[in-house]
């Protein structure tokens, strides 16, 4: 009882609930609530300080950055219920969310700008002129309406995969090795339809996330990047709760030497046997691959070389019993 207590009395401040109604809508720095609310950093930072020791925000740390967002699952219930009671016409709420909306499009701007810049493809399944809209309308049909669950995305980008499946899913996380996709993604996440999503830096050989943890993971045009793809298999499955679901969104086997050198694809694409044999190894049980068709080559084969066809591959995780096998050791 006391922690609940502790947790209500936290809560039981103006600036304390402004913070909690905008972590809402997305992760923040404290610059940025400092510029929302016109607070002092001194004092909004002993607020978040007492926010994260009751467990009513969660503090995320980027290298020399620290997000504050709500917590995920169970964990942010309480707090979500206390957003869920403020009035929404509430002015200086109201005032709040102007402001930030105002942050969050200049963070936009400045991760859009940052990409130009350096002449990124960010947006890998578009540069490579794949179906997006083939592949996410069969992605869609693998994760139906009212599916609910947690859902893991692998390799997030831009956040395109968990704005698609937010509506279907209770909860959702995105992690990616990059701090400029991410910006990218808060961004694209930043509306209050999304406070049940964030993302975070991750490593997507050594997950800083607990086993049995997820229902769907998806990892899309992810895996022709990994040095060592049976390793990142190994710990999206780790994640996955005893018969969950992980959707494999990549390239099929393909003979297009330009995108190992253009791109840094590691892998050519995979053929349906190498990764159900992945999917084997880990005591997966593999579904009907989905097959997307790439571009057709048209009348110019030197600059479209061949087509690009995209697979699912879907495969479900092992039972109670035997998912213990998949846990990484310590």
């Amino acid at each position: 009882m006391e922690t609940l207590l502790a947790s209500l009395r936290a809560a039981a401040e103006p600036t304390r609930l402004r913070l909690l109604a905008l972590a809402q809508r997305g992760a923040f720095c404290v610059m940025d609530f400092t510029e929302i609310l016109g607070q002092s950093q001194p004092r909004l930072s002993r607020h978040l300080k007492l926010l994260c020791e009751t467990g009513l925000l969660e503090r995320v740390r980027e290298g020399s950055n620290v997000w504050f967002t709500l917590p995920p699952n169970e964990a942010g219930a309480l707090p979500r219920d206390l957003i869920a009671r403020l009035p929404a016409e509430d002015p200086v709420l109201e005032a709040d969310r102007r402001q930030a909306a105002r942050v969050l499009a200049e963070r936009a701007r400045v991760a859009s700008e940052s990409f130009r810049q350096k002449g990124a493809d960010w947006d890998e399944m578009r540069a490579l002129g794949l179906p997006a809209q083939a592949v996410e309308d069969a992605l869609l049909s693998l994760v139906p309406d009212g599916t609910g669950g947690t859902l893991l995305d692998i390799g997030t980008g831009t956040g395109r995969v968990l704005e698609l499946l937010a509506p279907r899913v209770r909860q959702a996380l995105g992690v990616d090795a990059s701090r400029s996709m991410l910006a990218l993604a808060r961004a694209r996440l930043a509306g209050p339809e999304f406070g049940h999503c964030s993302v975070r830096l991750a490593d997507m050989y050594r997950l800083p996330l607990a086993s049995a943890t997820f229902d769907t993971v998806v990892m899309q045009m992810v895996l022709h990047h990994a040095e060592d793809p049976g390793l990142a298999l190994a710990e999206a499955a780790r994640v996955l709760r005893p018969g969950g679901r992980l959707l494999l969104i990549d390239l099929a086997e393909h003979d297009r030497k330009d995108l190992t050198d253009r791109l840094a694809h590691r892998w050519p694409g995979f053929p349906d046997e190498a990764i159900a044999a992945l999917f084997g190894a880990l005591a997966m049980t593999s579904g009907a691959p989905l097959t997307i068709p790439g571009p057709d080559p048209g009348p110019h084969p030197g600059v479209h070389p061949g087509p690009l066809p995209v697979r699912i591959w879907p495969a479900t995780a092992p039972a109670a019993a035997a998912a213990g096998s998949l846990e990484r050791t310590a």
